[in-house]
């Protein structure tokens, strides 16, 4: 998994569930690359069809909020995302997305600055994110070391099988 990551925001308000995220009436697909063909319908059907690889989700307050499947972040993840900017996220769902190998940031700054389209540039060592579009830097709070090699690893289970 890179640690600096550049794409166009996707920008999302609250309470984004994991229905809208990934409905549920699908929920029988296993195959990642079908999930990925219904990311984020819910709120924008053409969602996979016009966003590009390492693209970022933006939001705002609990992301990721309803059940806990797996499909969520697996559709986001297969869809290209490359990572998901958000105030905050409901708890399940963070975990899932780093299980999964997608980084999750939780910065209210960030979100209180972004449009639609903007690009940014996402230094998860550093903990910088710069937005390019406007020229803004801000600072957030870097992920926990075991987090990170998650990530590094691509998911808990390459981690997993790394160390066992």
């Amino acid at each position: 998994m890179r640690m600096k990551l550049r794409g166009n925001c996707w920008v999302f308000g609250d309470n984004i569930n994991t229905d809208v995220i990934f409905p549920q009436r699908y929920s029988h697909l296993t195959d990642p690359k079908d999930l990925a063909t219904h990311a984020m319908e819910g709120i924008d059907p053409d969602f996979p069809e016009k966003m590009k690889q390492e693209d970022i989700v933006v939001a705002g307050d609990n992301f990721g909020c309803g059940s806990s499947m797996e499909h969520a972040p697996i559709a986001l993840k297969a869809a290209g995302v490359g990572a998901v900017v958000a105030s905050s996220f409901a708890r399940i769902f963070y975990r899932n997305a780093i299980n999964l190998g997608i980084p999750v940031i939780e910065s209210r700054a960030v979100i209180e600055d972004i449009d639609q389209g903007d690009e940014l540039e996402i230094d998860l060592i550093k903990g910088k994110v710069r937005n390019i579009t406007k020229g803004k830097d801000y600072e957030i709070k870097p992920l926990p070391g075991f987090l990170m090699e998650i990530l590094d690893q691509g998911g808990l289970i390459p981690h997993l099988k790394s160390i066992l």
